[in-house]
């Protein structure tokens, strides 16, 4: 049987529906391939929505009865086997959630990156010190009370330092070759609540955030009070577009203990319609960077 995980990697959901979409060409059944690897219809399924690591051999059979060239064959099994690489965030399987791996897993994949933060600074421009802060809060990433009772207060600072290093590694994102574009709007809310034990962690914050705004692959937006509710007060949300013809737009909403991950079209329209006129009330790019000055002035 293939192998369960906890949640796929990207390669892992391109090569499913690749699966499916030849399967289909070929004019053949989910039960007429099940019978083709002696599984269960089911497990065909789960193959090609990424619910299971994919084996080479089963891949193979596959590709021989839907027809396709031996070139084509070869390009395909070395996607699986790259696929069912560990990717670089499974070093961190001890804090990371199986919700957020897919969201870490898309995030590197992506071409354009765009959300929405009503309440912190997002993760790919947080500096050490208010990631910190935020994670020994109990802010993101689970309270004390999602912890077993009687944890020690050191094994639950070396959880937030585990939390801390994956944070800074997933940053490096923006800063590569291929880097994506990253348009964020962040709300009023997330300056005027202070972050640590002193001014120094959010003055540091700012500076970050001013250094960001000036890179060209990096746009930032604050949704001033002054101008009025907007229609994304209900919650963060982050959308996601790929290069990959496979993938299509995607939003990801995250709660207290967990998220959603959507990409139905009329759901990722709505959010993406949101998002426009989000941006078209907030702050321009070059407006919040006086904005960011002027509130670095006040610390």
């Amino acid at each position: 049987m293939s192998e369960p995980r906890s949640a796929p990697t990207v390669g892992q959901v391109v090569l499913g529906r690749r699966l499916q979409d030849l399967r289909e060409r070929a004019g053949l059944k989910r039960e007429e391939a099940a019978k083709i690897l002696r599984v269960a219809p089911a497990t065909v399924r789960r193959m090609e929505t990424a619910e299971v690591a994919l084996k080479v051999p089963y891949v193979q059979l596959l590709l021989k009865e839907y027809g396709i060239t031996d070139a084509e064959a070869e390009a395909l099994v070395a996607l699986t086997e790259e696929a069912n690489l560990p990717g670089w965030w499974q070093r961190f399987h001890d804090v990371l959630p199986g919700w957020f791996s897919m969201y870490v897993s898309l995030e590197g994949a992506a071409s354009l990156i765009r959300a929405y933060e009503p309440q912190f600074i997002p993760g790919l421009l947080q500096t050490e010190a208010y990631a910190r802060a935020i994670l020994r809060s109990g802010a993101v990433g689970g309270s004390d009370a999602a912890r077993p009772q009687g944890t020690a207060a050191a094994e639950r600072a070396e959880e937030t330092e585990r939390h801390v290093a994956l944070r800074m590694e997933r940053q490096s994102l923006l800063t590569r070759e291929d880097a994506p574009k990253f348009w964020v709007i962040m709300d009023e809310t997330v300056f005027r609540r202070p972050v640590g034990d002193g001014p120094e962690v959010m003055r540091d914050q700012l500076d970050r955030l001013l250094e960001a705004s000036e890179s060209p692959n990096v746009t930032l937006q604050i949704a001033e009070f002054a101008s009025g509710h907007h229609p994304g007060t209900y919650g963060p949300f982050v959308l996601f577009r790929f290069a990959m013809p496979e993938l299509p737009d995607m939003v990801y909403s995250e709660y207290l203990t967990g998220a959603v991950y959507l990409d139905a079209r009329p759901e990722v329209a709505s959010h993406l319609e949101v998002m426009d006129r989000m941006a078209a009330q907030a702050a321009t790019a070059q407006r919040t960077k006086e904005i960011l000055r002027d509130l670095r002035k006040e610390l």
